[in-house]
């Protein structure tokens, strides 16, 4: 590790070295390196309060969360408790955001009850399965109106060598194929065309991507595959290659709605750094969101570590507003607390007022909420110039 600069702003990160290599992560300290930051990869097996001072703690702890082994809860647990300690500290993303978004199916019923309904955005119907029982299964997919063919989803999003390996479901005799516990899913045409869209704080681009192609309700046998090998920009899967009468129609996603789902989401989520995987059915035009992503690779984002950059000083200015915000908030409440302590006193000094007990307390607690009620006031004018 190389010797921190004390005078510059240190940004802790972790995530593995497959996805460093990935991202060409050396390169994003350059940019820190010009912005004035020094950036530093955290040692998980060594407490974090030797580590720092941290101005920024950015990571992709994924695979760590999605474990349930000791090893891994009492990691993430002290990473939290640290976070916990130091609340100064620029995050991202929140971790138990992030928990939230490694389970798919809580993730779409975040989807399911926004507002994203209101513009005609949806996820396609799903529904948990937790049983291996067939008869069960199949009652469940039918009381949720999950229609054939459907796809299979792992239970948890990221993290895990089985997170993208699915099933397609076309008939009643092969939900035998299904794994729970997973998420299964309605598949909605498409003609063979993603729209990912990756997310860095304000920012976003959109990029497409192949995918499935159009599929119905059959007696054929499931398909298994691997949803990133499918719909990587290189791929060449035959999964992805139209049948000749499907072609004529190229889905175009809308630039309102996209703007509108990425402005949801981002409140939804609580998540600076996110993916989002976008369809638009053939039939009717509509946006259905297949899946959200973590921190995903930004394959195609141009200029992704200057975006990240200007999103992590727009963060460090809004922390230091609010710890402002906060601390002049609390000065005040303390100045103002010492004055009512003191009138208090004044007005049971002992000396004869010739009021009962009963009017001083009634004295004193109007007085009381008269001084909370200018601190409540002083607090929002703070809040608001700020």
């Amino acid at each position: 590790m190389s010797k921190i600069n004390e005078n510059n702003p240190v940004i802790g990160y972790w995530m593995s070295e497959r996805k460093r290599q990935k991202l060409n992560w050396s390169e994003f300290g350059k940019v820190c390196r010009y912005s004035g930051f020094e950036l530093v990869k955290i040692d998980l097996e060594r407490p974090l309060e030797g580590q720092g001072p941290f101005s920024v703690i950015l990571h992709k702890l994924t695979e760590f969360i999605a474990r349930n082994d000791q090893q891994a809860i009492s990691l993430i647990k002290s990473v939290e408790n640290y976070i916990n300690s130091h609340p100064e500290i620029v995050v991202i993303d929140p971790i138990e955001s992030v928990k939230i978004l490694l389970d798919r199916y809580r993730s779409y019923g975040i989807i399911a009850r926004s507002r994203l309904n209101d513009i005609d955005v949806f996820t396609p119907i799903y529904v948990e399965l937790t049983s291996n029982n067939i008869a069960e299964n199949i009652k469940k997919l039918q009381t949720y109106g999950v229609s054939f063919p459907f796809i299979c989803k792992p239970y948890v999003a990221q993290g895990t060598n089985d997170c993208h390996k699915m099933a397609l479901i076309f008939n009643e005799k092969s939900i035998v194929d299904c794994k729970p516990p997973c998420v299964a899913q309605s598949f909605v045409n498409h003609n063979a065309l993603l729209f990912k869209v990756f997310v860095v704080g304000d920012e976003y681009q959109v990029v497409e991507r192949p995918s499935l192609k159009n599929f119905y309700p059959s007696d054929r046998s499931t398909i298994f595959f691997d949803s990133h090998n499918v719909s990587k920009s290189d791929s060449s899967s035959q999964l992805s290659i139209l049948d000749p009468e499907d072609q004529a129609y190229v889905p175009r996603i809308d630039d309102k709605k996209l703007k509108t789902i990425v402005s949801v989401l981002r409140e939804e989520l609580n998540l600076t750094l996110f993916g989002i995987d976008i369809v638009v059915e053939n039939e009717t035009g509509r946006h259905a969101i297949i899946d959200i992503n973590v921190y995903p690779g930004y394959d195609g984002f141009p200029n992704f570590f200057n975006s990240l950059m200007n999103c992590i000083k727009k963060k460090l200015m809004e922390k230091h507003k609010n710890l402002t915000a906060e601390n002049r908030i609390n000065k005040t409440f303390l100045n103002c607390s010492v004055k009512v302590e003191t009138k208090l006193e004044q007005d049971d000094s002992g000396f004869d007022t010739c009021d009962s007990s009963d009017e001083r307390k009634h004295r004193q607690l109007i007085s009381s909420t008269s001084i909370n009620s200018k601190m409540n006031t002083v607090s929002k004018k703070i809040v608001n110039r700020t």
